[in-house]
């Protein structure tokens, strides 16, 4: 639902360690997004994340297996998949997904999915929060991520009491 975003509190997790992991395909594009993520983490008082870059999209799910397995509480996923002439574009945007959701449920740890899945390096610029842009999924994808990690130790607080 483009453009149509639900308003979500930026929460304090001043302390949380949170990766950003970024593809370097449409390096342009991807820098928007882990500018906008940056953003987010800075706004909830993380001011120290590590910034990791992977080759491409396809790679960000074990990245951020990695991540998480040493120490992150959270990570947040940016990358460009753009739609080509071959199923290649389908198997990697099925994989990343399912790749990211499974590391997130194993390691029952918050993931911020931030993949652009476009047809057209335009739609990829209108979301990637560079200047003009309608949206900044980096940004969306960080808040999401951290909305978890804070809903996760609400629950982990009122559940041990």
């Amino acid at each position: 639902m483009s453009g149509n975003a639900p308003k979500v509190e930026v929460p304090s997790l001043a302390g949380s360690k949170v990766a950003v992991i970024s593809a370097r395909w449409h390096q342009e594009i991807c820098d928007a997004l882990v500018a906008g993520a940056k953003r987010a983490l800075k706004e909830a008082g993380i001011a120290d994340s590590e910034t990791i870059f992977v080759p491409g999209s396809f790679e960000l799910p074990l990245a951020a297996q990695f991540a998480l397995n040493a120490g992150a509480d959270a990570a947040v996923v940016l990358g460009v998949v753009l739609r080509g002439e071959t199923p290649h574009f389908d198997y990697v945007c099925q994989g990343v997904t399912d790749g990211v959701m499974q590391v997130s449920l194993k390691l029952d740890k918050p993931i911020g999915f931030g993949v652009l899945t476009v047809d057209t390096v335009e739609q990829a610029l209108a979301r990637s929060g560079v200047a003009g842009s309608k949206e900044d999924k980096g940004y969306d994808s960080a808040l999401a991520a951290l909305d978890l990690l804070r809903v996760k130790r609400e629950l982990s607080d009122r559940l041990r009491k």
